[in-house]
């Protein structure tokens, strides 16, 4: 055999040992836990045959701790880029077969080579983590490792989509920088992200709790908001990043990806003639009103089980993207708080970020009450709602359904936060507050002197709704555009857009806004 092809054939081989990751016994610990390896997983992800990888052949530099007698090819993470639906993207996946996964500074420095080429190229970037933290032996080189990360992570963000898949633990540390992605995805049952882990929360705070209670899928998308979805497999996860690609464009100065429509832009769905109740504490589900009006009643929700007094997702309108924020009046009567607050303010914020043009449904009767939420901020985090919206330059479409009360009725993206086409259906009760509330205000004297005050107050009440609660006043100062029919929704909104389509609006020059954090 020539020497050229001696050298041909070491390559095969170290590829092929370089492909077994930690070896076939590792490899085999994985799959008994019900978890793919991070090769495994890539090629789920991509489509088949796309996968081109980057630094195989890396190794680790330790020597401490008798580090220098173990190496690995890859060092603990497959970093490369491939295609979705033909469309480039940047991709890592930790190893959990080699070191547990944990971070070393050479892991850093593969992870961090494809988050610049993604900035370089205008693509998005996923990370697959499954880790079990810093490399301790490399000391404060798996710190720096991790800050070199985070950072790339802050100057991508807004530049190029990143999406986290937490298919394992993700602790310490490494949680920051899925927490600085827009979209983070967790298995349940398998994967879990915590900043302390159970036995030092004993020893500090004296609390007995699994790592599934601390920081399970569970935990993070009902109570803490910190994933946005959390699936049953891997294989759920992947399909999931795949779809929301699909929404998304490849970076901030491209428009969102375009697909030919097959549902009618002037269908008509009749039952939004009458889905409102008579009733006005009565609810209804949201859900089928934005299914009646989107293509093909697809919407994929995002944050769908944290905060469900209101719905974020992605919808099409006549093939084109759109971010869809609703008040659910099934959920508290729809009303915002803290929580579902920072749940849009963060989804608006993306949305602008990357040029998708904004649906806004609302029916809310104000902000929740009560010490529990002035305690907790909820002025500051509705007004990260506000400052979301008014700082959104992308087309902005409000539909005003029934109750817009108040300084809910500002929050949710109306005329003077620059909204560009506010409709309201004739149900649409826009005011400062109901009419039981306004009575008590205007006429407490009056009702109180009067012989049979339930009367009068009952009279007082019918005649504030007759004024106010109607879209008409606001129609009248220029505030809503149009009062539309119900049943004619999906058309106006896709003639709107279509409107917008060259809409130009720059914020004044600044380095950055101070956000209400």
């Amino acid at each position: 055999m020539s020497a050229q092809l001696e050298k041909v054939k070491e390559l095969i081989e170290l590829r092929a040992q370089a492909r077994l990751g930690g070896g076939e016994k590792s490899i085999q610990k994985q799959h008994d836990k019900g978890k793919y390896t991070a090769r495994e997983r890539i090629a789920m992800l991509l489509d088949e045959g796309s996968f081109e990888e980057f630094d195989m052949f890396v190794k680790h530099r330790c020597t401490n701790f008798g580090q220098d007698k173990k190496h690995f090819l890859g060092d603990g993470v497959v970093t490369g880029y491939g295609t979705i639906e033909g469309r480039l993207v940047y991709v890592f996946a930790q190893d959990f077969t080699v070191f547990g996964g944990s971070l070393s500074e050479t892991m850093a420095l593969k992870i961090c080579k494809v988050m610049d080429q993604a900035m370089k190229m205008g693509a998005p970037v996923i990370g697959i983590n499954d880790s079990g933290g810093a490399r301790i032996q490399e000391g404060i080189n798996a710190l720096a490792g991790y800050a070199e990360i985070f950072q790339r992570n802050i100057l991508a963000s807004g530049v190029v989509p990143q999406i986290s898949g937490i298919f394992g633990p993700c602790a310490g540390g490494a949680v920051y920088s899925p927490a600085l992605t827009d979209f983070t995805i967790m298995t349940r049952g398998t994967s879990y992200m915590f900043l302390t882990g159970p036995k030092v929360v004993k020893t500090v705070t004296g609390e007995d709790v699994t790592q599934e209670q601390l920081g399970g899928a569970s935990v993070h998308s009902t109570k803490s908001g910190v994933t946005h979805f959390a699936v049953d497999t891997e294989e759920d996860g992947l399909k999931l990043i795949r779809k929301l690609l699909g929404f998304i464009p490849q970076n901030n100065l491209e428009e969102t990806p375009h697909i030919e429509c097959f549902d009618p832009i002037d269908r008509l769905d009749d039952s939004l003639n009458e889905i409102i109740p008579d009733s006005p504490n009565k609810p209804y589900d949201m859900f089928e009103v934005i299914g009646a009006i989107v293509d093909n009643g697809e919407f994929l929700e995002v944050h769908g089980d944290y905060a469900k007094n209101i719905i974020v997702g992605f919808a099409r309108f006549n093939g084109q993207s759109v971010g869809v924020v609703a008040n659910q009046p099934k959920m508290l009567a729809g009303v915002l708080d803290s929580n579902a607050s920072r749940k849009a303010a963060r989804f608006v914020r993306f949305c602008d970020a990357f040029n998708i043009p904004l649906v806004t449904l609302v029916d809310v009767p104000g902000f929740l009450p009560g010490t529990g939420q002035e305690y907790g901020g909820v002025i500051m985090h509705g007004a990260k709602l506000l400052y979301a919206y008014g700082e959104a330059t992308v087309p902005k479409i409000t539909i005003t359904l029934r109750k817009s009360y108040g300084g809910a009725h500002i929050v949710m993206s109306c005329k003077q936060l620059r909204g560009d086409i506010n409709y309201a259906w004739p149900t649409a009760e826009i005011a400062v507050m109901g009419a039981s509330g306004a009575v008590e205000v205007l006429y407490a004297k009056e009702v109180a002197a009067a012989e049979n005050p339930a009367e009068v107050a009952a009279a007082k009440e019918d005649e504030y709704s007759k004024l106010f609660q109607n879209p008409y006043q606001a129609a009248k100062y220029g505030y809503i555009d149009d009062v539309i029919e119900p049943r004619n929704t999906r058309f106006r909104v896709i003639r709107a857009l279509q409107q917008l389509a060259t809409k130009k609006l720059t914020n004044p020059a600044k380095k950055h806004g101070n956000i209400p954090l």
